[in-house]
C-alpha cells in the first residue's frame, strides 16, 4: 500500500546490506516506511500486526537492537532464577492473540539458555499467544547432529523436539552448523545466512583487491563457495584431520594462495585451533593476509589469547553470542550486527512474506 505525500524527512534511518544491494529502511510516521534500494525509493505502509518480542538473558544486547530496528519495545518479562536455580518466568503484559518473537541464543551456559527458552515458551503458550516463534540466533548442540559412535545420543534432534513440544510454532535461526538440522523440526523452520553481512564488510576492506576465498575443511565447501561467487573471488580448500575433538591438523592446501588477501569463512569457532592452524598455514604458502569470518563466535578455553597469537589479521564474527570482556578488548576480533537481518526476517514473517527473497 503506498503511502501519501513525497516529501520525506526520517528520524533514524535504518540501514542494512544484502548480498550485491544496499537497502536503507527509514519510519517515516505511523506504520510509514520508506525503502530505498540503490536508486531506487518505494513509499509504503508496513503494519506491524500484534508483534510482540520477548527477550530472555543469554543475549539482550542483541534483542534490544532488533527491537529497535523494528520499532517495537521488549515485551516485558521477568525472567529469573529462584533459590534452588530453578528457572522462572513471568509474562508481564498480556500476550493472547499476538504473534510473539522470543529472541534466545542457546550458547554459554548453555543448558541454562536452553531451559530459559523452554520455560518462556511455555509461559507463552498457557498464556494464548496466537503464533510463537523461537528466534535463536546460535543454536546450541547443532555440533552433535548425527551419532558419533556406539550408543551415542543426537542432541540437536533431542533439542528440537524439546522445543516443539514447550510450545513453538516456528523457529528462526542463522547459521545451523548443519542445513539438514531444519529436519529435525516439524514446524517451519527458517535458517538465515550471515554472507550478505560479511560481503558487504569485506567490500568495504578490500574492494578491487585480489582475494581468495578459503573453506577451513572439506565440509564447508558449500558455505565458501556461496561467498566466493557473491564476491567474484577464487576458491581455496584446507584438507585437515581432527585427531581428536578440539585439535585440528592441517594437511594440504587445495589451490593457489601466493599473493593473495585469503578470507576464510565458517559457521563456528570454538577453540580457534582450526582456523589458527590454517592461518600459518597459509601464510607459510605465499598468502598475503589471512581474516576469518565466522558467524558464531563461541571462543572458548584459551581461544581468544590463540587468536590474539595467531597470523590472522583479524576475526570477523556476528553478535549471535554475546562478546566477553576478553573478546571486546582483543586486538584483532571483531563483531557485526546481525539485528537487522534477523529484524526483517522476523517483519516479513510476521506480515506473511518471504523471508527467503532477502537472500
Amino acid at each position: 500500500m503506498l503511502c501519501s505525500g513525497h516529501a520525506l524527512s526520517p528520524d533514524q534511518p535504518h540501514h542494512f546490506s544484502f548480498g550485491i544491494w544496499v537497502s536503507t529502511l527509514a519510519r517515516t510516521g505511523a506504520d510509514c516506511y520508506s525503502i530505498r534500494i540503490g536508486r531506487w525509493t518505494e513509499v509504503r505502509q508496513i503494519k506491524v500486526r500484534h508483534m510482540k518480542i520477548l527477550s530472555c538473558n543469554s543475549n539482550r544486547p542483541l534483542a534490544e537492537a532488533i527491537a529497535a530496528y523494528l520499532d517495537v519495545p521488549l515485551t516485558k518479562a521477568e525472567v529469573k532464577r529462584f533459590a534452588d536455580m530453578e528457572v522462572f518466568v513471568e509474562i508481564s503484559e498480556n500476550v493472547r492473540g499476538e504473534d510473539v518473537f522470543v529472541v534466545q541464543s542457546t550458547c554459554f551456559p548453555a543448558n541454562d539458555n536452553v531451559m530459559e527458552l523452554l520455560v518462556a515458551l511455555d509461559a507463552l503458550r498457557r498464556g494464548s499467544a496466537r503464533r510463537i516463534t523461537a528466534v535463536i540466533p546460535y543454536y546450541g548442540y547443532a555440533r552433535q547432529d548425527r551419532k558419533s559412535g556406539p550408543r551415542t545420543p543426537i542432541s540437536a534432534k533431542l533439542l528440537a523436539n524439546l522445543i516443539t513440544s514447550a510450545g513453538a510454532d516456528r523457529v528462526l535461526t542463522i547459521d545451523l552448523h548443519a542445513g539438514q538440522i531444519q529436519g529435525f523440526f516439524d514446524i517451519p523452520t527458517d535458517n538465515l545466512f550471515a554472507a550478505p553481512v560479511f560481503v558487504s564488510d569485506i567490500k568495504a576492506r578490500y574492494d578491487g583487491s585480489k582475494l581468495m576465498i578459503v573453506s577451513p575443511d572439506v565440509g564447508g565447501v558449500v558455505r565458501a563457495r556461496s561467498l566466493a561467487r557473491r564476491l567474484e573471488a577464487d576458491l581455496a580448500i584446507i584438507d585437515k584431520r581432527r585427531p581428536k575433538a578440539g585439535m585440528s591438523e592441517v594437511m594440504n592446501i587445495i589451490g593457489d594462495v601466493e599473493d593473495r588477501h585469503c578470507i576464510m569463512v565458517d559457521d563456528i569457532v570454538d577453540s580457534g585451533g582450526t582456523l589458527c592452524n590454517a592461518a600459518v598455514a597459509l601464510m607459510n604458502n605465499g598468502a598475503l593476509s589471512v581474516d576469518a569470518y565466522v558467524t558464531h563466535g563461541v571462543l572458548s578455553g584459551g581461544a581468544v589469547s590463540r587468536v590474539a597469537a595467531s597470523p590472522l589479521n583479524s576475526l570477523v564474527t556476528t553478535d549471535s553470542i554475546p562478546a566477553t570482556e576478553a573478546v571486546r578488548v582483543a586486538r584483532n576480533i571483531k563483531q557485526l550486527s546481525i539485528a537487522p537481518l534477523l529484524g526483517e526476517a522476523m517483519l516479513r514473517i510476521n506480515q506473511e512474506r518471504s523471508v527467503s527473497t532477502l537472500f
